[in-house]
């Protein structure tokens, strides 16, 4: 299988951590509800072919999310089957949890690394979480100290930090304060979401520059673009320039957001390799294997994956 021809740039990091989010992201938007043991042998495949890091599922209420209604099903599977393991590592698959509720059932499961979901909009708040923007932080607050008691990793998310589809342009400095609050309850990394895919190199640089200056080093920080407007690779690039090692991805572009009908195209996992391959970033990942998990994982939808690289080495 064809390969990108490596040509390294010295200013860009030499490594990237892709956290994967194919399993949970990408098909909690799924009309069709997909088997268990499809999601587990797909969490399985991820793993093999070297992402190391996968999010698995989310205990969402499955009024919400019908397709996660097997969350706890699959964490006992991952557990009992060891799916996470491989080589002599384990992986760490994360489970979304969005309140106190979610992380009962993780404690239950002895799940060790959790996210939670915050908005940087007060229309998104009250869509995704029914709170207002003040009243997220009072709901996340206990789920993520007693996480933290537990000894659990919690990562937080941000949507809409780059626009929103009811509120329009989002100030750089309304995102900063949210997500300075969201990290400072107890996070160990903040992901910065695109999660309508309208931002551009520029916004990303600015935005960026906006936290470090409020405190948060690149180093806390992960970006998760979607690629709506084509913008996702572009985007990444002027994060990399600035210093993050972080990207989410989700395998065969896979999914969006139930909560957004305008959030489509998350960022291809395969497309964001073969840049990186590209650039002689290391990932860790095995590009074959991956593109196969995805022509698999698009036959098991019924429908082809809309990831340029996939289609590229896999002939369509």
């Amino acid at each position: 299988m064809r390969t990108p021809q490596v040509v390294r740039d010295p200013s860009l990091p030499e490594r990237v951590t892709i956290y994967e989010v194919g399993p949970r992201d990408g098909l909690q938007n799924e009309s069709a509800v997909v088997p268990l043991e499809t999601k587990a042998a797909f969490l399985r495949r991820l793993v093999e072919a070297g992402l190391p890091v996968v999010e698995a599922t989310s205990f969402v209420h499955p009024k919400w999310v019908p397709q996660l209604a097997d969350a706890a099903d699959l964490v006992d599977a991952i557990a009992e089957r060891g799916l996470d393991r491989v080589d002599g590592r384990t992986v760490p698959m994360p489970v979304l949890v969005p309140n106190e509720r979610g992380l009962d059932r993780a404690l239950e499961r002895g799940v060790r690394h959790i996210a939670i979901f915050g908005s940087a909009t007060e229309t998104f708040a009250q869509r995704n979480l029914n709170r207002s923007l003040d009243e997220q932080f009072t709901m996340f607050e206990p789920t993520v100290r007693r996480a933290r008691e537990a000894g659990m990793d919690v990562r937080a998310y941000i949507s809409m930090c780059f626009g929103d589809p009811w509120e329009g342009d989002v100030p750089v400095d309304q995102v900063v304060s949210v997500g300075k609050r969201l990290f400072d309850l107890g996070a160990s990394q903040l992901s910065l979401g695109d999660t309508i895919g309208v931002g551009t190199p520029g916004h990303v640089a600015a935005l960026l520059a906006a936290f470090n200056e409020a405190g948060l080093p690149n180093t806390d920080l992960a970006m998760h673009f979607h690629d709506t407007y084509g913008q996702a690779l572009s985007n990444t690039q002027a994060a990399l320039r600035a210093g993050v090692t972080t990207f989410d991805a989700s395998a065969g572009g896979l999914g969006g957001c139930p909560y957004a009908e305008s959030a489509t195209g998350n960022l291809a996992t395969e497309d964001l390799v073969w840049m990186l391959h590209g650039l002689g970033i290391d990932t860790g990942v095995d590009l074959d294997r991956l593109v196969a998990t995805s022509v698999w994982m698009a036959g098991q939808l019924g429908r082809p994956s809309p990831s340029r690289v996939v289609n590229a080495l896999a002939g369509g």
